[in-house]
């Protein structure tokens, strides 16, 4: 079978070509994806700059999630057949109209959802959820700090923590997203700033703060852990800081924020009593058996269908790129095949 697809070396968005190839038929216990749309994430950008160390070495294709329709079963598939409208999880290589994949990593697309909003669920809400849950612990009534609320992980990082009833402060970088965070039933919106800490503060009222979604660093991750209760949880799964727009990371200013980078002291972290754990669900991809688990108890908390905030067709995804970079998307940025 012939498919396009988009392949590169790390280092620059310049270098992600669309290309004509060729794609084997599945191995046994996999299936052939007619791709439909594709989910842009954070950590697409950083392997495509040749910043994440889970990047395959050499050429490859970016791109975590998607959803399409299945087009050929290997032997030993028995729960898929051709024409299932499915959504689907894979370690890169995404960005294609056709890909072959572990039949394991791919589920039925939800009744009534497009494909649009199976590609922007997968990742995102098993980050949000693994995050709060397994990491964070969270408990009935907590109150639960989540940076870049706008964004995918922070939409389903506020509706979980909405079912076990916490109060949610969402941040967001600009003023014009305060209101999707009050159609999401956040309890509190605030605008990162020089004054974030006197920010938090004031919208905490005298609450204990228990639990941060931590994907911003530098000075808010900083704060964030100052403003944390004892025995609260910090949880982080990215560091937006490190982004820029364009083709290239700015490396002098990647420098300058590494070398000036928050300094946790753990011998000390006993009398903070507080915790920090580290994040990224690709190194979850191997266990499978987790993932439906997670998923299982996902679908019975009926959280709604994703929020896509922007969508391109995929002659167009560097455009999507390039947009995604620039912090003013809202909710998920897809790309159409």
């Amino acid at each position: 079978m012939r498919r396009h697809a988009y392949r590169q070396n790390s280092g620059s968005l310049s270098y992600l070509n669309l290309i004509e190839e060729q794609l084997p038929d599945p191995d046994p216990g996999e299936v052939t994806i007619e791709v439909r749309a594709i989910g842009l994430n954070f950590a697409d950008i950083f392997a495509i700059w040749g910043l994440y160390g889970a990047t395959p070495e050499g050429e490859f294709v970016p791109g975590l999630e998607y959803s399409g329709v299945v087009a050929k079963v290997g032997d030993g598939v028995s729960h898929l057949k051709e024409g299932d409208a499915i959504m689907g999880v894979t370690r890169f290589g995404a960005y294609a109209t056709h890909l072959n994949i572990d039949a394991r990593y791919v589920l039925p697309l939800p009744p009534g959802w497009r494909f649009e909003e199976g590609a922007a669920y997968l990742v995102q809400v098993l980050t949000a959820y693994y995050a709060l849950k397994e990491l964070g612990n969270i408990q009935a009534g907590q109150t639960v700090l989540i940076h870049s609320a706008a964004g995918g992980v922070g939409t389903w990082a506020n509706r979980i923590a909405k079912q076990y009833e916490a109060y949610t402060i969402g941040t967001v970088g600009r003023l014009e997203k305060l209101d999707f965070l009050q159609q999401e039933g956040y309890d509190k919106g605030i605008v990162r700033s020089k004054n974030f800490k006197a920010d938090l503060e004031k919208a905490l009222d005298g609450r204990d703060l228990h639990l941060i979604m931590e994907c911003i660093g530098g000075k808010i991750l900083k704060e964030g852990y100052e403003m944390l209760a004892q025995q609260g949880r910090m949880i982080v799964y990215g560091s937006a800081r490190y982004g820029s727009v364009g083709n290239r990371p700015n490396y002098l200013k990647l420098i300058w924020y590494y070398l000036t980078r928050p300094r946790i002291d753990p011998q000390k972290m006993p009398e903070d009593n507080k915790g920090v754990l580290g994040f990224n669900l690709i190194w979850l991809y191997h266990k499978v058996e987790l993932m439906h688990q997670l998923l299982k108890e996902l679908e019975q908390m009926n959280l709604g269908k994703p929020h896509v905030g922007h969508t391109f067709p995929l002659e167009q995804l560097k455009e999507a790129i390039l947009l995604f970079q620039t912090g003013k998307t809202v909710g998920k940025v897809v790309v159409k095949v």
